[in-house]
């Protein structure tokens, strides 16, 4: 199987790079000054799980042809577009696109660009980034992707990814009912990143105020409730596992859209927050905290866009 990777960053570069190391048949399209780091150094991973530095095939947008069998996509959903026309000349019918963005609303653009039948369920979690001598540092020790056909069948195509994610030694699942996982993780998601956006801080020090975990659990609780309206109601388990992980009183945990905030970079508020929002208002939800969040974030790319940031 042909593995392409669009970008070599944190996410891509972690993934498509631990697949490189373990034989397989990875290139990764990336930009020419990328290439070049990449061709003179490596790719480079710093990880508790594990350091790693392979050479790596690239190739740049004016040389990308056919003859793929899978894309996987790792950009933030604002590049969306841009990645949609960049992967263009390789969808074909016959190549399949793996998208590992956060979210739902992707799946949606995606199958209108490229069609349903191509398109997977995914999502990964990780915390890596891209450092500016071209590293990728992997910032704690969880690396896990789960996959699966959105329409629930076992395909070869998916059992081959699988097996060459699980060689690659990333903690990787193939699900019987990805679409379900995928609306667990956005009700989290959501909760995390609109929460601690919103107060500017961890989820400690947010549930150790008099009405922080009450918050954080209506806040889920709206969550759960958009995904169940919208067919994929969360399991027990999962519910129980993620409201206990947003209301504990020592955890340091914050959303990677917080660190995006406060260091004046771009964030998905329209595709975490904002999706999560209009689910809400559809459904006839209460959509309070959501709408206190969601402005807030906006308010913030008003501020950015206008250049007024600290």
């Amino acid at each position: 199987m042909k593995f392409l990777v669009l970008g070599a960053g944190g996410v891509g570069g972690y993934f498509g790079g631990r697949l490189a190391a373990s034989g397989a048949d990875v290139t990764f399209l990336v930009r020419e000054r990328r290439r070049e780091q990449l061709q003179r150094d490596g790719l480079i991973i710093e990880s508790v799980l594990g350091n790693l530095k392979t050479p790596v095939k690239t190739v740049t947008a004016s040389e990308l042809v056919p003859g793929y069998d899978l894309v996987i996509l790792t950009c933030k959903a604002y590049d969306l577009e841009a990645s949609m026309d960049a992967i263009a000349p390789i969808m074909d019918g016959k190549c399949a696109l793996l998208p590992l963005l956060n979210g739902m609303e992707h799946l949606e653009k995606l199958d209108i660009r490229f069609g349903h039948d191509n398109i997977l369920g995914g999502s990964c979690h990780i915390a890596a980034v891209l450092k500016s001598d071209g590293v990728i540092k992997h910032l704690n020790d969880v690396h896990r992707i789960t996959i699966g056909e959105r329409d629930k069948s076992v395909t070869p195509r998916i059992q081959a990814i699988d097996a060459a994610f699980t060689k690659s030694g990333v903690d990787a699942k193939r699900s019987s009912d990805i679409m379900l996982e995928m609306w667990e993780k956005i009700a989290f998601l959501s909760t995390l990143a609109g929460m601690t956006c919103l107060m500017r801080a961890n989820v400690g020090e947010i549930v150790r105020t008099s009405d922080g975990a009450e918050l954080m659990q209506r806040y889920f609780l709206a969550c759960v409730q958009i995904a169940t309206k919208c067919g994929h109601p969360p399991r027990t388990h999962a519910v129980q596992r993620l409201n206990d992980v947003v209301t504990e009183r020592d955890s340091g945990l914050t959303a990677s859209m917080l660190r995006d905030l406060e260091g004046g970079g771009q964030v998905e508020a329209d595709h975490i927050v904002g999706y999560m929002l209009r689910k809400a208002r559809e459904l006839y939800i209460d959509d309070s905290l959501l709408t206190v969040a969601y402005t807030h974030l906006k308010a913030y790319e008003e501020r950015r866009a206008a250049k007024r940031l600290p």
